[in-house]
C-alpha cells in the first residue's frame, strides 16, 4: 500500500498577532524533516490558492490556525470539521481577500467537487487583540509557547497515519 499522500495547510494573518499561529506552525515545521508524502504549504490569508488546493486529491489535510472558542490563550484543539453541517448559501462559500475563513473555504472546495478523505484542524486559542489595535505583528508570549506542542501534535498524526492504515479505512 503506498502511503497516504498529506497536505498540512497553515494559514493566518501575519499582521493580527496571534492570527499568525498557522504561519508560525509552517516555519517551525519547514525546518524539520517531514516525510516525502507529505506537502507543507503557508497559505497565509490566500483563500483561493488553498481552495485549489482542496481541489487535489489528498488521503488527508491537517489545517493549521488560530481558533478563538474561550478558553486560555495558547490552548491547543485537534478539531476534526463536520462537513455535513456545512451551509451552502453564497454567503457560506464566498471569500474575503483579506482573511482567510478555513471553515468558507473547505465548503467552497466542497461544492466545487473537491473531496477529502480526512480533514483535522490544529488550532491555537489566541489571545483577544485590543480593540483599539488594528494591527499586531508578533505572537504573544502563550501562543508562541504553544508551537512546539502544535508541531508534536502534527508529526505524532504524520507517524500514525503513514505507520497504519487508518487513512485506507476512512475511503
Amino acid at each position: 500500500m503506498n502511503p497516504p499522500n498529506i497536505l498540512i495547510a497553515c494559514v493566518g494573518n501575519i499582521f493580527l498577532g496571534d492570527d499568525a499561529f498557522g504561519v508560525e506552525v509552517a516555519r517551525a515545521l519547514s525546518t524539520r524533516s517531514l516525510p516525502e508524502n507529505v506537502k507543507l504549504v503557508d497559505f497565509g490569508i490566500r483563500g483561493w490558492d488553498l481552495t485549489y488546493a482542496l481541489m487535489e486529491d489528498h488521503d488527508a489535510v491537517i489545517l493549521v490556525d488560530a481558533v478563538p472558542r474561550g478558553e486560555a490563550p495558547g490552548t491547543l484543539y485537534l478539531i476534526e470539521p463536520d462537513m455535513n453541517e456545512a451551509g451552502s448559501s453564497p454567503q457560506d462559500i464566498q471569500l474575503d481577500a483579506h482573511n482567510l475563513d478555513p471553515a468558507k473555504v473547505l465548503r467552497l472546495a466542497a461544492s466545487l467537487g473537491g473531496r477529502q478523505n480526512r480533514i483535522l484542524l490544529v488550532g491555537c486559542e489566541p489571545t483577544p487583540m485590543d480593540s483599539e489595535q488594528d494591527m499586531a505583528m508578533g505572537l504573544s508570549d502563550a501562543v508562541q509557547a504553544a508551537i512546539p506542542e502544535a508541531v508534536n501534535m502534527i508529526e505524532s498524526l504524520l507517524n500514525e497515519w503513514n505507520s497504519t492504515e487508518h487513512l485506507a479505512e476512512r475511503s
